[in-house]
């Protein structure tokens, strides 16, 4: 990854608006896409030149009020906006900065154990499954192996078909890879999963140079599974307190609907089949 993390992503941001979007007059000829530079330091209020040096990293402190002010012009939302603060080395005042931990608790795996009909696993700011209970298992049975959301969704082929509406789940799923740049962009494990998805996959690279950033939602997801059909699931995602990083998902089917019965049928096969593999 380029190691002006904060000039890229302005870059990014700046190209992805037009000046309508900004109730700005277009004027001369744009040789490419996207606000002028002057145009963004227009509306954030800064020297043009200062802000020219951003992008290039020529400066790299910028203050928490001129970050606010980049982040007004350039319509970031609150991921974004707590992301471009990340990367200059700041964070707004309700978002602390944290380390990540790749341990999870024992504690927790028995809590995701105690709930046996709904899909519940932990996983890490770059997406990596760290733990699983039975049945999340088994909705992720048609991967191998289930061990990285990016992994799963651009490389394995089971991907395309396990996820129904697969362009919205890859827009999401680098979107929430790009959030984790922002808390250490020189991450090894980090730097390692993206320079993989961005070989093996032209639809990981194109999504990723976008520098779109948001967490976790609450959106549906519409999967279909091989062995009950299809299931439309939402979900939670929960920080883990004591382990900065990890966030325990836990999925549900709406009570009483076909996902809900499918995810029961799920959870019966998975444990015939755990019973009928030899004792080792």
């Amino acid at each position: 990854m380029d190691g002006n993390h904060l000039g890229e992503f302005l870059r990014a941001r700046r190209a992805a608006l037009r000046p309508e979007d900004v109730g700005m007059a277009s004027y001369g000829t744009r040789r490419v896409a996207g606000l002028r530079r002057e145009e963004v330091a227009v509306l954030a209020g800064v020297n043009a030149d200062y802000y020219t040096r951003l992008e290039q990293g020529r400066e790299r402190n910028p203050s928490g009020q001129v970050l606010d002010a980049l982040s007004r012009a350039l319509r970031l939302d609150t991921d974004a906006r707590a992301h471009l603060h990340r990367l200059a080395g700041t964070t707004p005042g309700d978002l602390p900065f944290t380390q990540a931990t790749g341990q999870v608790a024992p504690a927790l795996r028995q809590l995701m154990d105690g709930y046996p009909h709904t899909p519940a696993f932990v996983m890490n700011r770059t997406l990596d499954i760290l733990a699983s209970n039975a049945l999340a298992d088994a909705l992720y049975s048609p991967f191998d192996p289930a061990d990285n959301l990016a992994r799963m969704i651009f490389l394995d082929p089971a991907g395309r078909h396990f996820h129904t509406d697969w362009d919205r789940a890859a827009q999401a799923t680098v979107a929430n890879l790009r959030q984790a740049v922002g808390f250490d962009p020189d991450d090894p494990r980090l730097t390692e999963l993206v320079r993989d998805l961005t070989a093996r996959s032209p639809d990981f690279t194109r999504l990723w140079n976008a520098h779109t950033v948001r967490g976790k939602t609450q959106d549906a997801k519409h999967l279909l599974h091989p062995d009950v059909g299809p299931l439309t699931l939402t979900y939670q995602a929960f920080d883990v307190r004591d382990a900065p990083g990890q966030q325990l998902v836990i999925y549900h089917a709406e009570p009483g609907s076909t996902s809900a019965q499918a995810l029961d049928l799920l959870g019966s096969i998975h444990a015939t089949h755990r019973q009928s593999e030899p004792r080792t």
